[in-house]
């Protein structure tokens, strides 16, 4: 399953990087739309090389989808931490409960785990 893996990773690499060659014409990317630009006085370009600007845009929208889904997500991993803490003081009070009902029955065995416990803590 790993070579799988790093098969299709290096065939999207060199499919990356064959449209990168083939896209090396340079275009002019406009901060404003040129009426806009000129009311405001705002009227910014630069010349880019394509592939740059496909690549840029993929960057982005990987970037956002990535921030969008982990924001959607932050009730469930609230719930999840929600309930552990619930899971983890349940414990605790469950051992509590035992530890004070199921006393040792002898009394060697009282003197070596109360000194257990106080060496834990």
């Amino acid at each position: 399953m790993r070579l799988l893996r790093y098969l299709l990773l290096a065939v999207l690499g060199l499919f990356l990087v064959l449209v990168s060659m083939a896209n090396q014409t340079p275009v002019r990317v406009n901060l404003l739309p040129s009426d806009i630009g000129d009311f405001v006085g705002l009227g910014g370009a630069i010349q880019v090389p394509l592939f740059l600007l496909l690549l840029g845009a993929l960057a982005c929208g990987l970037v956002f989808g990535f921030v969008w889904e982990w924001l959607r997500e932050h009730k469930h991993r609230a719930t999840a931490r929600a309930g552990a803490k619930q899971v983890s003081a349940l414990s605790r009070e469950v051992t509590q409960l035992r530890d004070a009902q199921s006393g040792p029955k002898d009394e060697v065995l009282a003197l070596l785990e109360s000194a257990s416990v106080a060496g834990k803590r």
